[in-house]
């Protein structure tokens, strides 16, 4: 999938607290959205995920799909995930 990168505009949800454990998001052309590591910021390989893709992985974010680890603590992925998927 080749999408312009040149325009995006990069943001870290509201809930993120600098800890370094953060990614950004960018919404694209054609509907995509980009996902990065904040630590890299602009060396950071970034993931495109088509509209329809990321819809299906933040309505799972939000129906609770990530919030528990095995042990059953809430994971920091989970609750990155999370705060990502309520900022956009």
């Amino acid at each position: 999938m080749n999408v312009d990168l040149t325009a995006a505009k990069w943001f870290k949800s509201s809930r993120s607290h600098g800890g370094g454990e953060c990614v950004e998001a960018a919404h694209l052309s054609k509907g995509c959205v980009g996902v990065r590591d904040s630590k890299l910021g602009n060396a950071s390989p970034i993931l495109v995920f088509d509209g329809a893709a990321w819809d299906s992985f933040t309505a799972a974010v939000r129906a609770g799909a990530f919030d528990r680890t095995a042990s059953g603590q809430q994971s920091v992925c989970s609750a990155r995930a999370s705060s990502v998927a309520e900022s956009l």
